[in-house]
């Protein structure tokens, strides 16, 4: 058995190793500022994986910019320090660091949806904590943003269900219409955001994508489900977004959560027989009588 281990040990480090020597030898970055990498080759068709995330780098990693870098100023409000306050007074002194994600919310919000580097060391600075424990949270939760978001953030679900349904042809679809080429980029005119989101629990009316409307300020954002989505139907959603309309919420196709079709290569497929799934009553087992007839009541 110890030989075992070690030979499975020893397998997974010799994949480790190839897959660090791929990235490492394969990464690159063109001008968009996408980073993609090619971990191998799958017979002649080299299998690259795009990294998702709400932010305009694609490793997590922190770029100084002009407006975020460790000396753009950041300070709470005095009324947010109150919030501040109250949140740290959930928590024993020495879990202050519990707070980490209310307090980044709160920092978010003041700071018009996204996180600079200085709002997190401020964080880290209040909790006190290294500021490498809040960077770790910021960058784990895609709720925080840590580049400017645009008045729309649309979020593809990428999970199986949706990708199996046609997600890569949503994304295809959004990104040659707003003319950006890759999750976690802006149109130049700051109206939309792309990013990708793992599984949502939309999976029976695949695929689907969320949309988080800024329009009324970050404090008051909305955020809707948008499903059973043909590229045509997305590219109506954008647009009806961006003349300021508001795109029916939930299934473009069927009105409750009937079986009532379904989406086949980019098209919305309905059922031969409307919402019919059964062709006869069901064979049982039933569920009891929880009433007893009036006559049985009666004898007893």
């Amino acid at each position: 058995q110890g030989g075992m281990m070690r030979s499975a040990v020893a397998k997974v480090a010799r994949t480790l190793a190839a897959r660090s020597a791929g990235v490492a030898g394969w990464a690159k970055q063109v001008e968009s500022g996408r980073t993609a990498v090619c971990l191998g080759k799958l017979g002649e068709h080299s299998w690259c994986q795009s990294f998702a995330t709400n932010s305009h780098d694609h490793f997590n990693i922190h770029v100084d910019s002009p407006d975020n870098n460790k000396d753009t100023p950041f300070e709470f409000t005095s009324e947010n320090y109150e919030k501040v306050k109250e949140v740290l007074a959930r928590y024993p002194t020495n879990y202050k660091r519990s707070a980490i994600i209310p307090l980044l919310n709160i920092a978010q919000i003041q700071n018009k949806g996204h996180l600079t580097l200085s709002a997190m060391n401020k964080v880290a600075e209040i909790v006190d904590t290294p500021g490498i424990r809040v960077y770790e949270v910021a960058t784990f939760y895609t709720m925080f943003n840590r580049s400017k978001m645009g008045k729309y953030h649309l979020m593809v679900c990428g999970t199986t269900p949706c990708m199996v349904r046609g997600a890569n042809k949503l994304k295809e679809a959004i990104c040659n219409h707003l003319g950006i080429s890759e999750y976690g980029e802006s149109t130049p005119d700051g109206m939309f955001t792309l990013s990708e989101m793992e599984c949502m629990g939309s999976c029976v009316n695949a695929p689907m994508i969320a949309v988080a409307d800024y329009t009324a300020g970050v404090e008051n954002f909305s955020y809707n489900y948008y499903e059973d989505l043909t590229t045509e139907d997305t590219i109506n959603i954008i647009e009806m977004l961006k003349r300021g309309e508001k795109p029916r919420v939930g299934s473009q196709h069927r009105d409750k959560a009937e079986p009532a079709g379904v989406v086949v290569d980019d098209k919305w497929i309905p059922m031969a027989e409307g919402e019919m799934t059964l062709t006869s009553p069901p064979p049982g087992p039933y569920c009891r009588e929880l009433k007893k007839p009036e006559a049985e009541e009666q004898k007893q």
